[in-house]
């Protein structure tokens, strides 16, 4: 349930209806927007009766919010959440741009990705430390001597960085050096990973599972709106499908759906959803057309050499050329690119 409060609603009286939220076992949520205040009641809506606070001072009008995700509806908060990050904001008319290699291999192969993806306009350095995989025999990264060159190396490039968070155990660990910590498409439904990470006041990236409709995606997000952390940005990355031509569906059709129903900002994946190289700069087109606030895309200076997923990593010079496709693109839909070199 949300109570919208009167334009002319003093902090007295907004206080007056969280307090009542209380005393009726719930847990209230604030909103302040630029006209209206908005508070939510979270918990079980059977406990709640509109005239419990239609009475109230201050109070304008009170309504149920229908869908089960309730602190990332629109119903909720309607203006765009904007994620920020240092100088970088992820939502509203930017796009973001996340780029670097699916696994840190060396100090050497991290340094020459960033200053390729920064010049080419690149704002967050991306890099696998913890790698989940489908086999126990491959690859598994770094752990926390790939964490630290991800610092370090985010550090001199001038860029926030992000990495995957694999394990609850490991999550204090990982949010020592990274900026911004990636729920991935395996643990979209780790509840308890989701809880732990509501509680830091660290921005999530929390990817779509290839199983999982866009409303379980909204009701991830919500275990971590839940806990207090607002920080939170949704990432479409392929579904189950029938055909093998790519590894999964792209669905960029969830980037619009989600902006009608949810404020956090969605960025898109192609490089997970196709698999191939070749199709991740058509596909990341397409996505910012279909309005995705960026993109995120994985580049390695030696793709035939790399230590997981080199058959869908761009070079650094494809990237530059996918750069330099995506400005068109993103003026025509009213939007543009943020990052030290994106305007060049």
């Amino acid at each position: 349930m949300i109570i919208v409060m009167q334009a002319k609603a003093t902090e007295s009286h907004v206080q007056g209806v969280v307090h009542r939220i209380e005393d009726l076992g719930l847990r209230p949520h604030v909103s302040r927007g630029e006209f209206r205040t908005i508070i939510g009641a979270i918990g079980d809506e059977s406990l709640l009766k509109p005239e419990f606070f239609a009475g109230m001072m201050g109070v304008e009008s009170v309504m149920p919010i229908m869908k089960p995700y309730k602190l990332a509806s629109r119903d909720f908060h309607s203006e765009d959440t904007i994620v920020k990050i240092g100088g970088c904001r992820i939502g509203g008319n930017a796009i973001t741009v996340v780029a670097g290699p699916c696994s840190i291999e060396s100090e050497a192969q991290l340094r020459e990705t960033a200053l390729a993806v920064r010049e080419a306009g690149a704002s967050i350095l991306r890099g696998g430390a913890f790698k989940p995989r489908t086999s126990p025999y491959t690859f598994q990264g770094l752990g926390e001597e790939g964490l630290k060159m991800l610092q370090a190396i985010g550090g001199e490039v001038g860029l926030p960085t992000v990495t995957e968070i694999t394990d609850v155990r490991d999550l204090d660990l990982v949010a020592r050096y990274a900026d911004i910590l990636q729920v991935g498409a395996r643990n979209m439904q780790n509840f308890r990973l989701l809880a732990e990470v509501g509680r830091l006041s660290k921005p999530v990236l929390l990817k779509r599972s290839p199983a999982a409709t866009i409303e379980e995606l909204l009701m991830s997000a919500e275990y971590i709106l839940s806990e207090g952390n607002h920080q939170v940005v949704l990432c479409e990355r392929g579904v189950r499908g029938f055909d093998k031509a790519t590894r999964y569906l792209l669905d960029l059709s969830a980037v619009p759906v989600i902006q009608g129903v949810s404020h956090l900002p969605i960025i898109v994946d192609p490089s997970h959803a196709t698999g191939q190289r070749d199709l991740v700069a058509p596909m990341a087109l397409a996505a910012i057309a279909a309005g995705a606030h960026g993109i995120m895309v994985e580049v390695h200076p030696h793709p035939d050499k790399a230590m997981s997923d080199g058959p869908q990593q761009l070079t650094p010079e494809a990237f530059k050329v996918m750069m330099q496709g995506l400005r068109p693109i993103a003026e025509a839909v009213g939007r543009c690119l943020q990052g030290a070199k994106a305007t060049t």
